[in-house]
């Protein structure tokens, strides 16, 4: 009996709670009174966030920015790129000149609590790796004693390149690069023996920048973990949770069949989910502090992670990558974003 009175007076106190108002931060509000996002990307990485001859930008990190300013805006046109290059891209997050951060960089506990970033979902989960010449006759990282190797400073793969020949007990020669174009260049002249960065940046290379790709191969071993996350700054947690439900509603779009072209097609499903998904039911939306048919207008003007993919690094792209780990936690992959709900 004193259960049941004290369940009775739980209930009635928690129908006396108001309930939660969304609270918009700054960032937030500066996004929205300027009616565009400006986003962070790189200068130039195959696949991820990259320039054509006319200046349209193309790759994963860049639909990310296009499905963010869908969910805030209703079009995913409003999104600003602003390249910056591995030395600028924190300092231009923690000073406001981005809003956010989508540029293939790594989440790692040092970035996360001591740089001022919140990272949202991973978009890639990558590893750092080696390419060479064919022709030098390399199978393995380990056969690099002594090599020079081209690398890019201020980066994780500078880190993860020295942390790897010190406990293999073998020795290279560092030919440190900072721009994109020119580290590139000075691999193809042979000016290095082999070039680390992540296995999908080499790829990306190898397939627009090289004379003949067969010519080059990327080394068996990866020697990091590097799970590739958007970053915004910390202490407004509306536009992190923004950032971090676009990522997970592309994925969930994928799994629950949702494309850009079939998306209309379910708009009277009788899937609770989907319903939820598309705002016919619910106010997910609101809570986010945007419409409700958000979710819906990131599928149909951007795609699902899947469609994303493909497009940018997947066997329709020069990059011809395969999903591996990237495939949704359905197919054996790490892909698996919360219940949007």
């Amino acid at each position: 009996m004193a259960m049941g009175i004290r369940n009775a007076m739980l209930g009635a106190l928690l129908l006396t709670l108001p309930a939660l108002t969304v609270q918009a931060g700054p960032t937030f509000d500066a996004v929205r009174a300027r009616g565009s996002l400006i986003c962070g990307v790189s200068t130039g990485v195959s696949g991820f966030s990259s320039p054509d001859n006319a200046g349209r930008w193309s790759g994963i990190d860049t639909d990310v920015c296009r499905a963010i300013a869908a969910a805030m805006f209703g079009d995913s046109g409003k999104v600003r790129f602003v390249p910056l290059s591995p030395q600028q891209r924190f300092t231009a997050v923690q000073s406001g000149e981005v809003d956010l951060l989508s540029r293939n960089t790594t989440w790692s506990m040092g970035r996360d609590t001591q740089v001022g970033l919140n990272f949202g979902p991973v978009v890639f989960y990558d590893g750092q790796a080696f390419m060479v010449r064919k022709d030098l006759g390399v199978q393995s990282a380990r056969q690099l004693d002594g090599a020079t190797i081209c690398v890019q400073p201020g980066t994780t793969t500078e880190q993860n390149l020295a942390d790897y020949f010190r406990r293999s007990g073998i020795s290279f020669q560092p030919v440190v690069i900072e721009a994109f174009d020119e580290i590139n260049a000075a691999f193809f002249a042979g000016r290095c023996d082999a070039y680390t960065t992540d296995a999908s940046g080499l790829a990306g290379v190898r397939a627009t920048l090289a004379r003949n790709p067969e010519d080059y191969v990327i080394l068996p071993e990866r020697i990091s973990k590097e799970p590739l996350a958007p970053a915004v700054r910390q202490g407004d947690d509306q536009w992190f949770d923004l950032v971090g439900w676009t990522v997970r509603a592309l994925i969930e779009a994928e799994e629950l069949g949702l494309t850009a072209a079939n998306i209309d097609q379910h708009m009277n499903s009788p899937d609770p989910r989907v319903q939820r998904f598309l705002g016919v039911t619910g106010d997910l939306g609101k809570a986010l502090g945007v419409d409700n048919r958000w979710a819906y207008t990131i599928v149909k003007q951007v795609g699902n992670y899947g469609e994303i993919f493909e497009r940018n690094l997947g066997r329709s792209s020069p990059l011809r990558l395969e999903r591996g780990q990237n495939a949704l936690w359905t197919e054996g992959g790490l892909m698996y974003a919360p219940p949007i709900r």
